[in-house]
């Protein structure tokens, strides 16, 4: 299944996706996030710009492209579009609902010239509801969710970047759905619409809380469960050097060995989930990781089965010895990022540089190639 021609390109290219094109309709943040992982993994991505965009070549999510600007505002250019997705495996583009309709690039018009084409839309708020044309960020779609109100501390919830609902909730998400509709397509010749919405993924990775709260193992409110902060053995500590460190020992085994490494021999930890014991139990704990800097923390604990890890800056990061020893981080052009995930052992993904492309050529190109 999913088997296709290889590309024309004297370039052999690497990757699970070799072969296949999607086509990407310019946007910021998940979007071109999503399509640096399926160019990541092999896939021709063409990206549609701006007259003008200027598109900087040595962004981390824009590698791995082929790029034209054109103005789709001009038929002659719509009509240009059109003849390249005729052969084109899937689109992807993340406007607000009925923006490509006015366009003439609906679903309806393309999969009416390449019926097999998976179309990929990626939005806030999905393509129907009340909210549907209200403009939004990775905030407000997790707000909506319940996953925004379950992270901090219990003062205010905090935003976890926009990792959630951009990346997590929308780019994830619309990654896989394409994926599966390129999979189902393979089997039924037929495309199809994927309707990614950041809220309805970032309400999808809130599962297992839901689950727990059903059975009554989550309370409602911040720093109250074992996994938001409540629990003294899960949870983030500051050392004597103010650097931070990280412990997640949540069985009763990994917790013996919490105790026995940071000399917890006061009986009060024998009460690991009292939760009414917890505020006393982190107050203790608090005191014990700041006798010690990071460093020493992460000479007695690190490499052992406590769960426990140096909370590093993004600096940091790319010199921590199993980053390096994994080849965690790349640098390319002078920047450091991180390299293509995940690993395929027979064809590896790979970072291919992008590159300014004439859309006469491509669609010559990929109609020589069906």
């Amino acid at each position: 299944m999913l088997d296709k021609p290889a590309p024309t390109s004297s370039t052999r290219i690497s990757g699970p996706l070799a072969g296949f094109r999607i086509v990407e309709f310019a946007g910021i943040g998940p979007g071109p996030f999503a399509c640096m992982m399926l160019a990541d993994m092999g896939a021709e991505v063409v990206t549609l710009d701006r007259v003008g965009a200027r598109k900087n070549m040595k962004s981390v999510a824009g590698r791995g492209r082929k790029v034209v600007e054109l103005d789709l505002k001009d038929k002659a250019a719509v009509a240009q579009v059109l003849d390249l997705l005729a052969n084109a495996d899937a689109l992807i583009e993340g406007f607000r609902p009925g923006v490509m309709e006015r366009l003439g690039l609906g679903p309806d018009v393309v999969q009416a010239r390449n019926p097999r084409l998976v179309y990929g839309r990626m939005t806030g708020w999905g393509q129907e509801g009340p909210l549907a044309q209200a403009a939004g960020h990775d905030i407000n779609y997790i707000s909506v969710t319940g996953a925004l109100s379950a992270i901090g501390p219990k003062e205010r919830p905090v935003p976890p970047l926009n990792l959630v609902g951009d990346f997590g909730g929308g780019a994830l998400y619309v990654v896989v759905g394409v994926l599966a509709a390129l999979l189902e397509a393979s089997k039924s010749g037929k495309g199809q619409v994927v309707d990614a919405a950041m809220c309805d993924g970032a309400a999808s990775l809130m599962s297992m809380f839901f689950d727990m709260t059903a059975i009554g193992r989550w309370t409602e409110g911040r720093e109250q469960n074992f996994l938001d902060g409540g629990a003294h053995f899960y949870g983030v500590y500051e050392c004597s050097c103010g650097n931070f460190v990280s412990i997640g020992s949540i069985e009763p085994q990994f917790y013996a060995l919490l105790r026995q490494h940071a000399g917890l021999t006061d009986a009060d930890f024998d009460a690991q989930m009292d939760r009414k014991a917890w505020p006393a139990l982190k107050e203790k704990l608090t005191k014990v990781f700041k006798s010690k800097s990071r460093a020493e923390w992460c000479a007695i604990m690190e490499g052992t089965d406590i769960c426990f890890a140096p909370i590093l800056t993004m600096a940091e990061a790319p010199k921590h010895p199993h980053n390096v020893a994994r080849k965690i981080f790349v640098e390319r052009h002078g920047v450091t990022q991180p390299a293509p995930a995940p690993r395929f052992s027979r064809t590896p993904s790979a970072i291919r540089e992008p590159e300014a492309a004439d859309i006469g050529a491509l669609t010559s190109e990929w109609k020589a190639g069906r």
